[in-house]
């Protein structure tokens, strides 16, 4: 598309999706636009489940990988740690994250699986 500026033409970039991480976290990607607007699983799921996959990921690079902002990853996080679900170590200037993969569920529907059952299942 292009704008023009009195005779000066301007070309406007398509508008696209935010690039995410690809499912194994290894490299960048961008999706597919034809991917539905809604998932089957949370912000919070979807976070767990970045930093399951490398716990030594940036705040800013799981807001990446997830599609959502870095204000709300440090919110989802401080809902892990505060849940049980997550905890974080210092590292230097970074944290490392772990998760505690033996904490179960919250939903009554799935009450009776952990954190570890639903990563499992989802690297299978």
């Amino acid at each position: 598309m292009k704008k023009t500026l009195g005779r000066q033409v301007i070309p406007i970039p398509e508008k696209t999706h935010p690039n995410t991480y690809n499912s194994r976290m290894s490299s960048l990607s961008v999706p597919d636009p034809g991917i539905p607007s809604w998932t089957f699983l949370t912000n919070h799921a979807h976070v767990l489940i970045a930093i399951s996959r490398d716990p030594e990921l940036r705040q800013r690079d799981v807001a990446f990988a997830v599609g959502i902002t870095v204000g709300a990853v440090q919110r989802i996080i401080h809902d892990l740690e505060e849940a049980g679900y997550l905890e974080a170590t210092k590292v230097g200037r970074r944290n490392r994250y772990k998760v505690m993969g033996d904490q179960l569920l919250r939903h009554p529907l799935e009450d009776q699986h952990t954190v570890s059952d639903l990563i499992t299942s989802l690297d299978q």
